[in-house]
C-alpha cells in the first residue's frame, strides 16, 4: 500500500531486486518538458551498482527505457512509465536467507507483516527499489531547474568517524563526482576510501551522513500544518533504505544555543529583498521556504547484510548462525548521494506545483 509518494507530482515504484526488473510510474508531470532517456540515465549511472571498488560488485548497466508519457522528446502530461531490467541476478546466493533472518534487515518484519516474502536479495526491501526514485528525480530536477533555476547537490559529509569539510554554498556536482566516495574534501575522501576497503576485507560494514543543499529555492513552498516542507523532506529521505536520522539547518546542534544565538535576523539586500544574516533555519521557517538555501543531513546505518558470523533465528523459530552471502555495499553512502538528491527533488517539485496551483490561480 505504501508504494506511492507525492501529491500533484506523484510517483509509484515497482519491482524486486532479483525479479524481472524495477521501475516507476510518474503522474502529474507538466506537458512539453523536454526530457530524454540519456538525462535520466546520467542519474541512474551515479546510483548503479558495480561503479567502483568500494561498492557492491553486482554488474548492472541499469539501462532505462521510457515506455510511455514522452513523445518526440517531450512529456505529454500523461503518466510516464520508466523500466529498468535486472540482468545480473544471482538468487541462489540467498538460499540460506530463505529461512535465516538477517540481523537488522527486513526479513523478519516482512514475514511478520505479510506472512510471505521474496528472499531473493531482499525483494522489495532491497535498495534496488530506489532506481525508480532516482529516475523520477531526474525529471523533477529538470522541472525545478527550468522553472526556478533550483540547484540540488548532495555529497558524503561523514563516513564512520571521518568528516569532510565542505561549503554547501559553493559545492558543485563536478567536485562531488571527482572521487568514488563522493566527498568533495579530497584529503578526507582518500581516508574514507581506505577505511571502506578495510571494512570490506573484514566482512563488515560502516555508515555515515549525506548532506544535501538545494539552492535558489523560491519562497513560499510548503503546506502547513501537516505538510510543512521539512516534514515532507524528512518523510522522503527517511523512506530510503538504511536511513536512520534527519536534520535540517542547525539540527540537533541548535539545541545547545539560546534563542538570541539561534534566531536568523532579517535584513534587506541591495535589491530590497528580505534575507537572513544566518541560516540556522535551513531555508525553512514555519514549514515554508524563505528563499535561503535548504541544507539537510541524512544519517545512514551500516549495511545490514555482512559476511561476519552473527546470531539469528530461522523462520521456523530455531536459533542459528548466519554469515550472509551475496553482493552488498560495505558502505551505502557513495550510492546514497543521488538517492537523497532525488527525494529532495521529488518533494520540492511536488510542492512547487502545489504552490503554483493554490497561490497563483487567482493572481491577476
Amino acid at each position: 500500500m505504501g508504494n506511492s509518494f507525492g501529491h500533484l507530482f506523484r510517483i509509484t515504484t515497482y519491482g524486486e531486486s532479483h525479479g524481472g526488473g524495477v521501475g516507476v510510474v510518474i503522474d502529474g508531470c507538466p506537458p512539453q518538458l523536454e526530457i530524454s532517456a540519456a538525462e535520466i540515465q546520467f542519474e541512474l549511472d551515479r546510483r548503479r551498482p558495480g561503479q567502483s571498488k568500494i561498492t557492491t560488485p553486482r554488474k548492472e548497466t541499469d539501462t532505462c527505457e521510457i515506455l510511455s508519457g514522452v513523445f518526440e522528446g517531450k512529456t505529454l502530461g500523461t503518466s510516464i512509465s520508466i523500466f529498468v531490467p535486472n540482468k545480473d541476478t544471482r538468487p541462489q546466493d540467498y538460499s540460506e536467507m530463505a529461512v535465516k533472518y538477517r540481523p537488522s534487515h527486513a526479513d523478519a518484519t516482512y514475514d511478520a507483516k505479510y506472512g510471505i516474502r521474496n528472499w531473493q536479495g531482499g525483494g522489495r526491501s532491497s535498495a534496488r527499489e530506489t532506481i525508480g526514485r532516482v529516475a523520477a528525480g531526474a525529471i523533477a530536477k529538470k522541472i525545478l531547474k527550468q522553472v526556478a533555476n533550483v540547484d540540488i547537490v548532495g555529497y558524503v559529509k561523514r563516513i564512520h568517524d571521518l568528516e569532510g569539510i565542505v561549503d554547501p554554498h559553493t559545492i558543485t556536482l563536478e567536485q562531488v563526482e571527482s572521487n568514488i566516495v563522493r566527498c568533495p574534501d579530497s584529503e578526507c575522501a582518500q581516508r574514507m576510501i581506505e577505511k571502506i576497503e578495510l571494512i570490506r576485507r573484514e566482512g563488515d560494514s560502516i555508515g555515515g551522513v549525506v548532506e544535501c543543499v538545494a539552492r535558489n529555492v523560491p519562497k513560499g513552498l510548503g503546506e502547513p500544518v501537516f505538510d510543512k516542507l521539512e516534514a515532507d523532506l524528512a518523510k522522503g529521505v527517511m523512506s530510503l533504505p538504511a536511513s536512520k536520522g534527519f536534520e535540517i539547518g542547525s539540527g540537533f546542534a541548535g539545541t545547545l544555543l539560546t534563542g538570541s544565538e539561534h534566531n536568523d535576523e532579517f535584513y534587506l539586500d541591495d535589491t530590497g529583498t528580505v534575507r537572513t544574516t544566518t541560516n540556522r533555519s535551513g531555508g525553512i521557517q514555519g514549514g515554508i521556504t524563505n528563499g535561503e538555501s535548504i541544507i539537510l543531513r541524512v544519517a545512514f546505518k551500516p549495511t545490514a547484510t555482512i559476511r561476519k558470523e552473527q546470531r539469528t533465528v530461522t523462520s521456523t523459530g530455531e536459533e542459528t548462525i548466519l554469515a550472509a552471502k551475496g553482493r552488498h555495499d560495505p558502505c551505502v553512502l557513495p550510492r546514497a548521494v543521488p538517492m537523497v538528491e532525488a527525494m529532495v527533488a521529488l518533494v520540492l517539485c511536488d510542492h512547487l506545483l502545489r504552490h503554483q496551483g493554490q497561490c497563483h490561480t487567482l493572481k491577476p
